[in-house]
Order: C-alpha cells, then sequence, then structure tokens
C-alpha cells in the first residue's frame, strides 16, 4: 500500500467535532489481519451520528467514520483472502470504535470480512448496513409467518435507506406495501419501487395520545423511526402481525401498553445488524447478490465523492435526504 494515503478524520475539540481531509501514515491504521484499498463506502445515520457532538457512537475521537467500506485486498495474514479479492465490511465497531470507509485504505479484522463473488464494491456499498438492515426486517416478518395474503405492510421512515430497500423488498416479495414518509417529494420514488400508496408520518398528529389499541390496519411493519411512531404502529397492527423494528430517529423511549401483545397477539421483532454472527452475515449477503437483491438499486442510490460527504451527513442528521448515498473513496478526494 502507499506510504501516504487520504482520509476524512473526524476530530473532538471544545465540544465540536469537525470532519476534515488529512494526510495519514500505515501506522494510523488499527490492528487487523486484513488490509483494504476502500474504492467505496456510504452514509447512514449511525456516520452522521458519528461526526454529532454526543453522538453516542463514537468510542474515541480521533476517527474515521464510515461503517460501511468496500473495495480490495492489498494485504492478508489470513488464508481466506488474498490480494485482489473483492470484499465488504460492516457493523461491528467499523466507523465507530475503529477506522472506518471514509478513507483510502482500512484494516480490519477477518472475521469482520464478506468475500464479493459476483457483486461490485459500489453495489455492496449502496446496499450497505442500509440495505442489509432491510433484509433482515423482511427476513424476520417472513419467518414470523407474515405473508401477502394477510394484508398491507406498513414501512416507515420510508425515504430513508433502510425504509426505502425496504419498501423494494417487500414489494418484490408479493406484499401491498404502504410507505409512510414526511417528504411529500419521494412520493414518486417510492412508487416506483413498489409502494402500492404513499403516506404522511404516523400518527398524523404527533401531540395525539396514542390509544392502547387502534384501529387493526397492518399485518405488519418495518418501522425505522421509533418512538412515537412505534407505539402507533403497534396498536395498530392486525391480531398476530409484527413490527421489525430498527430506527431511533424518532427517540429511544418507547410510550405504550402491553395491549397490543396480549389481546392482538402482537410481535415486537428487534433488528440489529451491528454485532451479528460473519456466518449469518455472509449468508444473507450471498442472498442479496441472489433471489434478495433490491430491484431498483439504480433508483435508490447517488453517487458522492469523499470530498463532498459533509454536506451529505448534514443533509442526512437533518432527515432530509432520501434514499442512498454511495461514496466514491478511490480518486474522490
Amino acid at each position: 500500500m502507499s506510504t501516504t494515503f487520504s482520509a476524512m478524520v473526524a476530530r473532538e475539540n471544545d465540544g465540536a467535532v469537525t470532519l476534515t481531509p488529512e494526510t495519514v501514515d500505515e501506522s494510523f491504521l488499527p490492528d487487523g489481519t486484513v488490509t483494504i484499498r476502500v474504492t467505496h463506502s456510504s452514509v447512514n445515520y449511525k456516520d452522521a451520528l458519528a461526526v454529532t457532538p454526543k453522538g453516542g457512537v463514537v468510542r474515541e475521537y480521533p476517527i474515521v467514520p464510515g461503517i460501511d467500506l468496500a473495495g480490495e485486498v492489498v494485504s492478508s495474514d489470513n488464508h481466506d483472502f488474498e490480494p485482489g479479492d473483492t470484499v465488504l465490511a460492516h457493523g461491528y465497531d467499523i466507523g465507530t470504535g475503529r477506522h472506518g470507509g471514509y478513507a483510502e485504505f482500512a484494516r480490519v479484522p477477518a472475521k469482520y470480512v464478506v468475500p464479493l463473488s459476483h457483486m461490485t464494491p459500489h453495489d455492496a456499498a449502496a446496499i450497505g448496513t442500509a440495505g442489509f438492515t432491510a433484509a433482515m426486517s423482511v427476513e424476520a416478518l417472513l419467518d414470523r409467518g407474515i405473508s401477502p395474503d394477510d394484508g398491507p405492510v406498513l414501512v416507515t421512515g420510508a425515504s430513508g435507506g433502510v425504509g426505502s430497500t425496504s419498501v423494494d423488498l417487500l414489494a418484490a416479495a408479493g406484499f401491498e406495501v404502504v410507505a409512510s414518509t414526511g417528504k411529500p417529494e419521494a412520493e414518486e420514488l417510492l412508487l416506483a419501487l413498489g409502494a402500492s400508496r404513499v403516506i404522511g408520518r404516523v400518527p398524523e398528529d404527533p401531540e395525539a395520545k396514542i390509544r392502547p389499541l387502534g384501529k387493526a390496519e397492518w399485518a405488519a411493519a418495518v418501522d425505522c423511526v421509533g418512538g412515537k411512531t412505534l407505539a402507533y404502529v403497534l396498536s395498530t397492527l392486525k391480531y398476530g402481525g409484527a413490527v421489525a423494528a430498527s430506527g431511533l430517529t424518532g427517540g429511544a423511549g418507547l410510550n405504550t401498553t402491553v395491549m397490543p401483545f396480549i389481546l392482538r397477539g402482537a410481535g415486537l421483532l428487534g433488528i440489529d445488524s451491528v454485532q451479528l454472527d460473519i456466518e449469518t452475515r455472509r449468508e444473507l449477503w450471498d442472498r442479496l447478490n441472489t433471489e434478495l437483491r433490491p430491484r431498483h438499486l439504480d433508483k435508490l442510490t447517488h453517487d458522492v465523492d469523499i470530498k463532498d460527504v459533509t454536506s451529505v451527513i448534514d443533509q442526512v442528521r437533518q432527515g432530509r435526504y432520501t434514499g442512498r448515498a454511495v461514496v466514491r473513496v478511490s480518486g474522490g478526494f
């Protein structure tokens, strides 16, 4: 690898966090067995938290954000990976406890690495943590026994990375998908991804008190928001319904009752893609390259150079970004 390379480094000073390009050398990389030339990364809400004062995800600064990284192996102490292999790594402490994908090189343990057999690094980053979380969510609902015959499935926060990919995957599986978003301008995209209809945020009145049991509307839901939205979704599930929950942009609190669980048999399925074991992670990525591959990846993604990533992060932090941002790292500085 090069003696020096470029990296976007987040540093904390006097309570403020700055993200700026720096020239660093190999000593900047953490311990690990696989060194990767990063060609692509992405922008997730967690990356925005990493550069937000008191964002709660970074263990210690300085840090290179980028919880997704994809590219080519340049060196490896593990026989499973050889120089030239195309690979992906995400989850665990990448971009929060060890340097992540916003640099030309990254080093991670082999147990973090997913081989990419027939998927390009660009497409792997386009799916990334958000698409992987969406796939986990859809799989959890299918494993629960939810089928298209049971009725409509609600997706909250549908214009975000997890939500938009969930709309695509659920529609491909034959479900009637209702997409909930606070961005009216995202309606055309969500309909193109397969949503049968697009509604505003739920509940409609953010100040309304959530009833213990509301009108039963949804066979299931993928909730990317949390907080009051999740409480509303739980109260409006049909009998035997379930919600796959992965988001907390609406808050970490959940003010609800046991009524949906004991009177409607509702299921609350927590989705975590961070600590998922590597064997299951690799198996699901194999499926994301085949039968689970999002049908409209080109509609979901926007390519940006790494030098422009701070403006995208600002939009994600403010809830103004729609879809997925694929970050071109190699040649993008």
